[in-house]
């Protein structure tokens, strides 16, 4: 700028209303800065002023509810997994009984025989089985149901046990009978009314005695 004179006056010099010239520079100088942060956007380097920071993002899903697929397949996933144990389970109470069932069925077999076995007992008490092709059979059968640990229990002259015997009737101790055991000391089996049968530890049917005490 310059005056009427001629002379250049610096930039930085205004007039007041005087007319009396004032430097700017100088004056400003004097003046603090606003500070930072304070109502005043933070200026980038190039002197602009900052844009306001922005906010945070949240992470995906929070604050939102599942997607309907997700629970849905978490749903069918504990399905599956519920079915699973309890096939492990069932195999496993199949596998541990299949041994008792094979047992089982053999034993519900024999004692469907028990009655033919008694028509045997029978016919070779009255003397039917001495000779003859029904003596082999009855041999045979007995032997083939021996396999399956068939075997007949009940006999004269055994104590009595009241896990393998009935005892029906209780005689008078007879001490002339020389079957029967002169110390004993216990009840005792006298007479067989009907042979009873077991087969491994099961006791398929108890022999029906008669008993007599020691005197």
């Amino acid at each position: 700028m310059s005056d009427s004179t001629g002379n250049h006056e610096p930039e930085d010099v205004v007039h007041d209303a005087d007319g009396d010239a004032v430097n700017v520079e100088a004056v400003n100088d004097g003046v603090p800065a606003p500070a930072q942060g304070a109502g005043t956007p933070a200026a980038d380097a190039d002197g602009t002023p900052a844009a306001d920071a922005a906010p945070e993002a949240e992470a995906p899903g929070a604050g939102s509810d599942a997607h309907p697929d997700t629970a849905l397949a978490a749903e069918r996933l504990g399905d599956l997994q519920r079915l699973q144990a309890e096939y492990v389970n069932y195999k496993r109470r199949v596998d541990r009984d299949r041994a008792d069932i094979q047992i089982r069925a053999a034993h519900d077999v024999l004692e469907t025989l028990l009655p033919v076995l008694d028509e045997i007992h029978l016919a070779r008490q009255h003397g039917d089985l001495d000779e003859g092709p029904f003596r082999a059979i009855a041999d045979k059968l007995e032997q083939a149901l021996g396999r399956y640990g068939l075997v007949q229990v009940g006999a004269k002259g055994e104590p009595f046990d009241p896990a393998v015997h009935e005892a029906l009737m209780h005689a008078a101790w007879d001490s002339s009978d020389s079957e029967l055991p002169g110390d004993a000391t216990t009840t005792t089996v006298v007479t067989v009314l009907q042979p009873g049968y077991k087969a491994g530890e099961r006791v398929l049917r108890a022999a029906r005695v008669a008993v007599a005490d020691p005197e």
